[in-house]
């Protein structure tokens, strides 16, 4: 094995969503740094690998881990990191500690396999060509809507994770902040024995959840389908008027935006009562003056 990082992907559930290469490096190299010692422990027990010099890397020491790695693969000695599951820097640590060596003049060598997010895209049904992945979602929900409000208008698929004690706050907010009629789907405990996914309108969503407690419990990625491209004016307008809604009264932003992109005013005002009120359709007793 040479001196170098080896980032490894893990499986997200079922212990055999393992690549050969991925068992191949963990068997090999001088030592694992593991999010938790004890899950890797477990996984590399299952796969026949006899027990290595296992050290912890984890969010509250990533910073001070990266020093001690350096260190060993200054020395000679190759590394392979792991998270609990999937992609390691992916919504998990490891982002820290492949910068540090990286800085350090040391190589880093990806071992690709298991993703959440990617996998259950691929089970969505969602047909965009394009998606952002956007990872946790603040946890209060004040600070979750001005996040929304600021990919409302986005086209793309829209990719999330959540946490099962979160999901029906988070679906709230979807709800209010997108407008119920986006396609949402929820894939939970993806690969294990009680996977689900799920796929309704944002508006249906909540009753589902609260049908049968089971729907809450596991890990969640919450894919939602982008917003319909509104005609006449470019995304680049809409984002911006979107932005200037978080912070200013509805006429304010909309007078502004229009300063700034030359935009129709009607249609501005238009656009933003669709994102004040999304399930809403436009008022035609409204003008542009808001009158």
């Amino acid at each position: 094995m040479e001196p170098v990082l080896y980032v490894v992907a893990t499986p997200i559930g079922n212990l055999r969503d393992i690549t050969l290469r991925a068992l191949d490096v963990l068997a090999a190299a001088d030592v694992v740094a593991a999010e938790d010692t004890r899950n890797t422990a477990h996984l590399l027990t299952h796969h026949g690998i006899s027990a290595k010099r296992l050290m912890a890397v984890h969010q509250h020491n990533e910073r001070s881990a990266a020093e001690k790695i350096i260190a060993l693969l200054q020395a000679g000695q190759s590394v392979a990191f792991v998270s609990d599951a999937g992609t390691p820097a992916v919504s998990d640590p490891g982002a820290l500690l492949v910068q540090a060596v990286l800085a350090a003049g040391l190589r880093v060598i990806p071992i690709p396999g298991a993703n959440a997010a990617v996998t259950a895209l691929s089970a969505s049904g969602l047909a965009g060509p394009h998606f952002l992945f956007y990872g946790f979602l603040p946890n209060k929900s004040a600070a979750r809507r001005t996040a929304l409000q600021a990919l409302s208008t986005h086209p793309y698929t829209l990719v999330f994770y959540e946490a099962p004690h979160r999901i029906l706050e988070c679906v709230a907010d979807l709800c209010a902040v997108l407008g119920g009629n986006r396609q949402i789907v929820l894939a939970r405990e993806i690969t294990k024995l009680f996977e689900t996914i799920h796929a309704c309108r944002l508006s249906e969503t909540e009753a589902w959840l609260l049908s049968d407690s089971n729907q809450q419990r596991g890990e969640f990625v919450v894919l939602v389908s982008g917003a319909e491209p509104q005609p006449g004016l470019p995304a680049e307008t809409l984002n911006t008027l979107s932005l200037l809604l978080e912070e200013l009264p509805l006429k304010q932003a909309v007078q502004l935006a229009a300063k700034i992109s030359g935009a129709n005013r009607s249609e501005l005002y238009q656009n933003a009562l669709r994102m004040k009120n999304p399930e809403q359709h436009d008022n035609p007793a409204h003008s542009a003056d808001g009158e």
